[in-house]
């Protein structure tokens, strides 16, 4: 059962995942050891998420600061913590070194034999929590009867999982260090197009709907119920799988919502022309990243790009809320390409010892990448959805 959105997990054998107080009292000199040392994980023991001890804590926190591949929010601890709260249990393979320190963790969920990164389907970045050189096993997650490990947004901070990387995959990202003056500095021409036409677009907004308003991090639970509903009326006019058809999608936005710790919490940002919510975006972040994960906006409003205008707006705030850099996850959606100032490639694939099950997933993607290359491609979305499923 599902607890409120404003509780934690609590009890002895539930430690507070989002305080990284101890992590820092570790000193220096450990974080320094930590960053520098390529440990090679000797030993790995899967637990659930809420009987990790303080101490694989304190090195998670440690581990991800030391390598700034993991600065996303996907990989700190409280993104694991609240989605193993919101009702899907989350595991988390534990490795130590020789020397019987953790070096490694990965949390993930299992589905009968298949492990799968936390978050799935929508956690956008994904691998191992480790030090920068260290190593990690990725066999090892194959015992207790799991015979894969499969993964769609690895970053490339382990090379031990290059065996079974299968493709690679650009996601974007805006540098917006300097806020919207230092963006369009670094803009492409097409980027800062669209940019320009946003802000007259949001003066017409103005003229027509009345005061337009932006709030760059709402706490407000009737919104973000807006937001899930527009992101659910989009899935059914594109014909994209509807990620909250599950119901414990939505509280885990909510307890994101509601997660205000410095170091990480969820971010809403709203646009209003008058009365009328035209664009909104619920996303993550964790030190100055930020994460773009639910952008919507109203239909009715859409003569007028409010995507971009809210885009905009968030750049724009983005010094106020220390946020140097926002991630767009992976996708080649048009207005991604025209934002971006850079991109970071992850990977797709699945750790596995069956040769078997390795050819038929090359075949799956052969033939979904022919379906969405092919001049027919709007016609047969329905076909690329049914292969994708095979992957289920």
């Amino acid at each position: 059962m599902s607890m409120p959105a404003s509780e934690a997990p609590s009890g002895p054998e539930a430690p507070d995942p989002a305080r990284p107080a101890r992590a820092r009292e570790a000193g220096a000199r450990e974080a320094t050891r930590t960053a520098q040392a390529a440990q090679t994980v000797g030993a790995v023991r899967t637990v659930g998420f809420d009987s990790l001890t303080a101490e694989e804590l304190d090195a998670w926190h440690l581990l991800r600061a030391a390598n700034p591949l993991l600065d996303s929010p996907y990989f700190h601890p409280g993104f694991a913590a609240a989605v193993h709260a919101s009702g899907r249990e989350v595991r988390v393979a534990v490795g130590r070194d020789r020397a019987g320190e953790v070096s490694a963790l990965l949390p993930h969920h299992r589905e009968r034999s298949l492990i799968r990164p936390a978050g799935w389907p929508a956690a956008d970045f994904q691998g191992p929590v480790l030090a920068p050189g260290s190593s990690f096993p990725p066999l090892a997650l194959l015992t207790g009867g799991v015979r894969g490990f499969e993964f769609d947004h690895l970053v490339e901070s382990c090379a031990d999982f290059e065996p079974w990387v299968e493709s690679r995959r650009p996601s974007p990202f805006l540098d917006v260090s300097g806020g919207l003056e230092g963006y369009l500095g670094r803009a492409s021409r097409s980027g800062k197009d669209n940019m320009g036409q946003a802000r007259r677009r949001t003066a017409k907004a103005e003229r027509t709907h009345g005061t337009v308003r932006f709030a760059a991090d709402a706490v407000d639970p009737e919104v973000l119920g807006r937001v899930v509903e527009l992101k659910r009326a989009q899935y059914a006019a594109t014909g994209a799988r509807d990620y909250f058809a599950e119901p414990d999608r939505h509280d885990l936005l909510t307890r994101l919502l509601h997660t205000r710790d410095s170091s990480f919490g969820g971010v809403l940002s709203t646009l209003h022309a008058g009365p009328h919510l035209v664009a909104a975006h619920f996303g993550i972040r964790s030190g100055n990243v930020l994460h773009w994960w639910f952008p919507v906006y109203d239909p009715a409003f859409s003569s007028l790009a409010p995507g971009w205008m809210l885009l905009r707006e968030l750049v724009a705030a983005a010094p106020a809320l220390g946020i140097t850099r926002i991630d767009l996850g992976r996708g080649d959606d048009e207005y991604k390409r025209r934002a971006k100032t850079g991109e970071t490639p992850v990977c797709q694939g699945i750790v596995t010892r069956s040769s078997a099950r390795q050819a038929l997933r090359r075949a799956r993607d052969s033939m979904v990448t022919t379906a969405k290359s092919s001049a027919l491609g709007p016609g047969l979305r329905h076909i690329v959805h049914k292969l994708r499923a095979l992957r289920r």
